[in-house]
């Protein structure tokens, strides 16, 4: 049976989690970035990194803790490459930080031909996909990698969780040649940890091989999973590792003391990002085969991979597409009665005026 959702005006949403944000100390700035990307996230189907992931991270381990601090400043680093800049963020919110940091990367691009941006001292920016995706929509192919808030995924072969589920996201402007950018992006555990909060908010279970409990055990109840595991076995555990590792290039630390601020002093306990953006006319050879140009080219591979009787497999991002298709064609953001419930708290929170589920239609 379908689940029942319920249809939000997009203002409406905005204006509750931008008037959380800005009770809890941030900018209007601020307020209106996180309020943009988790419009963005519900818009696209992306329910593990709605507001109700946001807020609940920031009140555990953003302003509500040490991790992140309300109207810091980006600090920009001197660097000797012109393609390249390198920020510290002073802790600044994730979704403020990740718009600012594609954005000139993509200005470096425009310039170079390739633009990236390593940041130090960052707040989780929290779904990587929408970075990656907002370059894509405007013609860019972009890559993005984070390390994650808290060290949940233990390693392959391991016992104790030393990584984070350091997600990828990449971007690929394909609009023209399938309507939509093909946007690959995911965690390296099984499920994200955000995954695992919406299935205990749903009362669902977690599949196996995704967690185990704190005896070590595996687990498929979600309010028993005390630590992650790594997909594909070495494979994921592999590209997890890659953002433990770039990062230590770029200055973070151990990563389970990452927000683990009742740790000695000394180490340091933020995240990092990494971005680059590159412009398609930067890589083209400019010799496509049936004198094709660039973008039927690209249409021409895409309608390969998926002819010869593989006409119904799925593209990446293009569930992200149908669920934006049903949010328009509804007229705003789609929540579940349990998700109404928690934004009816952060109403609470904040004394702005609940949701009442009878006075919300019902999504089609």
């Amino acid at each position: 049976m379908a689940e029942t959702f319920y249809v939000v005006p997009e203002e409406q949403h905005h204006a509750l989690v931008a008037a959380v944000y800005r009770r809890r100390g941030y900018s209007g700035a601020e307020a209106a970035a996180g309020a943009r990307f988790c419009t963005e996230a519900t818009r696209h189907g992306i329910r593990t990194h709605n507001a109700l992931k946001a807020l609940h991270l920031d009140h555990q381990l953003g302003s509500g803790g040490q991790g992140c601090r309300p109207k810091a400043k980006i600090e920009k680093i001197p660097t000797r490459f012109r393609g390249a800049q390198v920020w510290n963020a002073h802790r600044k919110l994730g979704q403020a930080t990740g718009y600012a940091a594609i954005e000139a990367a993509i200005k470096l691009a425009d310039k170079y031909g390739v633009g990236m941006i390593s940041v130090d001292n960052a707040f989780h920016y929290l779904w990587g996909g929408g970075y990656v995706m907002d370059a894509a929509r405007r013609g860019y192919i972009a890559y993005t990698n984070c390390t994650a808030a808290l060290a949940e995924v233990v390693p392959f072969g391991g016992k104790f969780p030393t990584l984070g589920t350091n997600p990828h996201s990449w971007g690929f402007p394909t609009t023209a040649a399938i309507g939509y950018p093909l946007v690959i992006d995911w965690a390296t555990s099984v499920v994200a940890m955000g995954r695992v909060q919406q299935l205990a908010r749903e009362g669902q279970p977690l599949p196996p091989g995704a967690a185990v409990d704190a005896a070590g055990q595996p687990t498929t109840d979600p309010s028993q999973a005390k630590a992650l595991l790594p997909f594909g076995a070495h494979k994921g555990y592999g590209l997890s590792l890659m953002n433990e590792v770039i990062s230590a290039f770029i200055g973070g630390s151990l990563p389970t003391l990452r927000n683990r601020w009742d740790q000695p002093p000394g180490e340091k306990h933020t995240c990092t990002f990494f971005f680059q953006v590159w412009h398609p006319d930067a890589m083209s050879s400019a010799a496509f085969a049936q004198g094709r140009s660039q973008a039927e080219n690209v249409r021409a591979v895409i309608q390969d991979i998926l002819g010869h009787g593989n006409e119904g497999c799925l593209l990446p991002g293009q569930l992200e597409a149908e669920a934006a298709a049903r949010s328009a064609r509804n007229g705003g953001l789609l929540f579940s009665a349990a998700e109404i419930d928690g934004f009816n708290a952060l109403a609470a929170e904040c004394r702005r005026a609940r949701w009442p589920l009878a006075e919300l239609r019902i999504a089609t």
